[in-house]
Protein backbone atom coordinates (compact mmCIF):
# COMPACT_ATOMS: atom_id res chain seq x y z
CA UNK A 1 0.00 0.00 0.00
CA UNK A 2 1.40 3.40 -0.92
CA UNK A 3 1.74 6.25 1.52
CA UNK A 4 -0.23 9.47 0.95
CA UNK A 5 1.64 12.40 -0.54
CA UNK A 6 2.74 14.98 2.05
CA UNK A 7 1.05 18.37 1.92
CA UNK A 8 3.06 21.19 0.40
CA UNK A 9 3.35 24.67 1.88
CA UNK A 10 2.70 27.69 -0.34
CA UNK A 11 6.40 28.12 -1.11
CA UNK A 12 7.24 24.47 -1.80
CA UNK A 13 7.22 22.09 -4.75
CA UNK A 14 8.34 18.58 -5.60
CA UNK A 15 11.64 18.18 -7.45
CA UNK A 16 10.92 16.85 -10.95
CA UNK A 17 14.02 14.69 -10.80
CA UNK A 18 14.18 13.11 -7.32
CA UNK A 19 10.72 13.89 -5.91
CA UNK A 20 11.96 15.60 -2.73
CA UNK A 21 10.13 18.63 -1.34
CA UNK A 22 12.09 21.80 -2.18
CA UNK A 23 11.54 25.55 -2.18
CA UNK A 24 9.60 26.85 -5.17
CA UNK A 25 12.21 29.64 -5.46
CA UNK A 26 15.25 27.33 -5.63
CA UNK A 27 17.13 27.44 -8.94
CA UNK A 28 18.28 23.83 -8.36
CA UNK A 29 17.31 20.93 -6.10
CA UNK A 30 19.55 20.86 -3.00
CA UNK A 31 19.22 17.06 -2.88
CA UNK A 32 20.06 15.99 -6.44
CA UNK A 33 21.22 19.24 -8.08
CA UNK A 34 18.67 19.12 -10.90
CA UNK A 35 17.70 22.56 -12.28
CA UNK A 36 14.15 23.64 -11.46
CA UNK A 37 13.75 26.22 -14.20
CA UNK A 38 13.63 29.11 -11.71
CA UNK A 39 16.15 31.77 -12.65
CA UNK A 40 17.59 33.53 -9.64
CA UNK A 41 19.44 36.82 -9.62
CA UNK A 42 23.20 36.59 -10.18
CA UNK A 43 25.30 36.82 -7.02
CA UNK A 44 26.64 40.25 -7.98
CA UNK A 45 23.19 41.71 -8.63
CA UNK A 46 22.17 45.05 -7.14
CA UNK A 47 19.00 45.23 -5.03
CA UNK A 48 17.95 48.25 -7.12
CA UNK A 49 15.27 47.78 -9.78
CA UNK A 50 16.42 47.85 -13.39
CA UNK A 51 12.97 49.00 -14.50
CA UNK A 52 13.04 51.95 -12.08
CA UNK A 53 16.54 52.94 -13.26
CA UNK A 54 15.44 52.68 -16.89
CA UNK A 55 12.35 54.84 -16.38
CA UNK A 56 14.27 57.43 -14.37
CA UNK A 57 16.92 57.56 -17.09
CA UNK A 58 14.30 57.93 -19.83
CA UNK A 59 12.26 60.66 -18.17
CA UNK A 60 14.79 62.45 -15.94
CA UNK A 61 18.12 61.27 -17.34
CA UNK A 62 19.52 64.71 -18.12
CA UNK A 63 19.19 65.49 -14.40
CA UNK A 64 20.94 62.24 -13.40
CA UNK A 65 17.94 60.85 -11.50
CA UNK A 66 18.89 57.26 -12.33
CA UNK A 67 22.39 57.83 -10.92
CA UNK A 68 20.99 59.26 -7.68
CA UNK A 69 18.71 56.19 -7.51
CA UNK A 70 21.63 53.74 -7.60
CA UNK A 71 23.68 55.79 -5.14
CA UNK A 72 26.08 57.51 -7.54
CA UNK A 73 25.56 60.98 -6.06
CA UNK A 74 28.74 62.59 -7.45
CA UNK A 75 28.08 61.66 -11.07
CA UNK A 76 24.41 62.52 -10.59
CA UNK A 77 25.41 66.06 -9.65
CA UNK A 78 27.73 66.20 -12.67
CA UNK A 79 24.84 65.17 -14.91
CA UNK A 80 22.72 67.98 -13.50
CA UNK A 81 25.39 70.57 -14.35
CA UNK A 82 26.11 69.14 -17.82
CA UNK A 83 22.49 68.24 -18.64
CA UNK A 84 23.45 64.60 -18.91
CA UNK A 85 26.56 65.39 -20.93
CA UNK A 86 24.25 67.19 -23.38
CA UNK A 87 22.28 63.99 -23.65
CA UNK A 88 25.17 61.75 -24.73
CA UNK A 89 26.01 60.51 -21.22
CA UNK A 90 22.33 59.85 -20.56
CA UNK A 91 21.98 57.93 -23.83
CA UNK A 92 24.98 55.75 -22.98
CA UNK A 93 23.56 55.06 -19.50
CA UNK A 94 20.18 54.19 -21.06
CA UNK A 95 21.79 51.60 -23.34
CA UNK A 96 23.87 50.22 -20.46
CA UNK A 97 20.72 49.78 -18.35
CA UNK A 98 18.93 47.99 -21.21
CA UNK A 99 21.77 45.50 -21.75
CA UNK A 100 22.32 44.96 -18.00
CA UNK A 101 25.78 46.53 -17.78
CA UNK A 102 24.84 49.49 -15.55
CA UNK A 103 26.25 49.28 -12.01
CA UNK A 104 25.28 50.79 -8.66
CA UNK A 105 27.54 52.60 -6.17
CA UNK A 106 28.88 49.30 -4.82
CA UNK A 107 29.78 48.03 -8.30
CA UNK A 108 26.92 45.52 -8.45
CA UNK A 109 25.10 45.14 -11.77
CA UNK A 110 21.54 46.50 -11.91
CA UNK A 111 19.92 43.48 -13.61
CA UNK A 112 16.76 42.57 -11.69
CA UNK A 113 13.77 44.16 -13.47
CA UNK A 114 11.49 44.46 -10.43
CA UNK A 115 11.99 44.70 -6.68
Amino acid sequence: MSQPMPALAANQQFCRSCGQIISSLAPACPHCGAPTGVRGAPPDASPKSRLAALLLCWFLGIFGAHRFYVGKIGTGILQIFTLGGLGVWTFVDFIMIIVGAFRDKEGRRVVVWTD
